[in-house]
């Protein structure tokens, strides 16, 4: 083919390709839509259950998909936003690990709120005979025969760091801190004695209220550890556009009955708040 021809073919096929996207036959490209990131909460493993039914009933409100919330220790999800993981919203099970985010700045203080309140208990398998009363002096190491006391971390999470305190104004910690199962988490030590791996545990009443196979023996005074209150806030570096319309509906009524179902006392307190 000569120069002169292959000009020819050349502008016959540039003509043609522009005919057919005159009439339709090329379809033309089109713009690519980003797609929307999810919106993601860090939640205290206790939070489970309730939380999951406030994140469906936002989804059916607003018609927006649920949020992505993963749970774990208060303490491990502080470290994770620390070193980096991005979350929109940090919901946790005490004060001091709210308090450690602030303090590096990974959070709005403008947007803190203690939004819930809770208490512990000693739990056990549903199908055991035993009978306990809370008090001081009570013997927990009577009543474990060779078994352990599930708890969760003791130094670190905060349904363990609060079953500590009430095992220690009760009397009761010295004779029990060496035959503690400590887990990740309040669910994991939750699971211990759900399986039947542990006689007794210390979880949130919560949390033996999400599991039929455990029965609560006794609620600890709650003049024997600190208060257990959960914050919530709005992390540093979100930039979801739902973030604090999802804020906006925990505190509202809407979730109210969710969190009280579980056993939660809802507080929506403003951290600024007297």
């Amino acid at each position: 083919m000569s120069r002169g021809d292959a000009a020819m073919v050349g502008r016959r096929t540039i003509l043609g390709l522009a005919m057919a996207a005159t009439f339709g036959l090329v379809a033309a490209p089109q713009p690519v839509l980003a797609q929307p990131k999810d919106l993601v909460i860090f939640a205290a493993a206790s939070l489970k259950n309730a939380l999951d039914e406030a994140a469906a009933g936002w989804a059916r409100e607003t018609g927006k998909p649920a949020p992505k919330i993963s749970y774990a220790a208060s303490s491990a999800l502080a470290k994770q936003l620390e070193a980096g993981a991005p979350a929109d919203l940090f919901l946790s099970a005490d004060l001091n690990w709210m308090d450690y985010a602030a303090g590096k700045g990974l959070i709005r203080p403008d947007t803190r709120v203690t939004l819930l309140a809770n208490r512990i208990a000693l739990i056990a398998p549903s199908d055991s005979r035993l009978s306990l009363t809370l008090t001081a002096g009570v013997d927990l190491a009577a009543a474990l025969g060779p078994g352990r006391l599930a708890m969760a971390n003791v130094d670190s999470v905060p349904a363990g760091k609060y079953g500590k305190a009430a095992l220690e104004r009760l009397g009761a910690w010295d004779k029990v801190k060496d035959r503690v199962a400590q887990a990740d988490n309040v669910r994991a030590a939750l699971l211990l004695v759900s399986r039947g791996e542990a006689p007794l545990g210390i979880v949130y009443t919560t949390d033996a209220a999400a599991d039929p196979k455990v029965k609560v023996l006794a609620t600890f005074p709650q003049d024997s550890h600190p208060p257990i209150l959960y914050p919530v806030a709005v992390t540093r570096d979100s930039t979801h556009p739902d973030a604090a319309g999802f804020l906006a509906h925990l505190r509202s009524s809407g979730p109210k009955a969710a969190f009280e179902k579980q056993g939660f006392t809802v507080l929506n307190k403003a951290a600024n708040a007297t």
